[in-house]
């Protein structure tokens, strides 16, 4: 990220897939760095629309990311899990981001923390996790969307199911 002079605020779009939602954010928050995250070298070759100036995307493991932006000391002013991949056997709870040794270097990474998911356990069980952890954890909150962040999100809200949201406030009060 040559191109981030470390003033203008970081949004991080992890697991951001094609880049769909990462051009969303970069139109919603113009003032910063949006980057998007994702693994899959042929899900970022996919992306359509617009390459946005304030718009980057990054091959990476997201877990491995995050853990040299803490180390590099870098806080986002926002992130968003937009969708995450449930794993909703319960023996893969270890590969759901609450579950995940690294869980503890995504909620040091500060900021506001934005989950979005169609499936509500995932989503209280984050924010438990968030709790456990130390974090004021917020209610979930069942919403409607007007405008989708994600091809899940328009595809989830046109077949009926119940979107929900938890948002943290990562940056602790001591």
């Amino acid at each position: 990220m040559a191109s981030w002079d470390r003033q203008t605020p970081l949004v991080l779009d992890s697991g951001c897939g094609t880049g769909w939602s990462t051009a969303r954010l970069a139109e919603r928050y113009r003032d910063s760095i949006v980057l998007g995250i994702d693994r899959s070298a042929t899900r970022l070759k996919r992306f359509r629309g617009p390459q946005l100036s304030n718009m980057r995307r990054v091959r990476a493991r997201a877990e491995d990311f995050w853990r040299l932006l803490a180390a590099d000391a870098v806080r986002p002013a926002r992130h968003f899990l937009l969708y995450p991949n449930p794993w909703p056997k319960a023996a893969h709870l270890r590969r759901r981001w609450h579950g995940h040794p690294v869980f503890p270097q995504l909620l040091s990474l500060g900021g506001q923390l934005e989950l979005r998911t169609n499936w509500d356990t995932y989503a209280e069980e984050f924010r438990l996790a968030g709790g456990i952890c130390g974090m004021a954890t917020p209610p979930v909150v069942s919403f409607s969307v007007a405008s989708p962040l994600t091809p899940f999100e328009r595809k989830y809200a046109d077949s009926g199911h119940r979107l929900y949201r938890l948002s943290l406030n990562l940056e602790k009060e001591q």
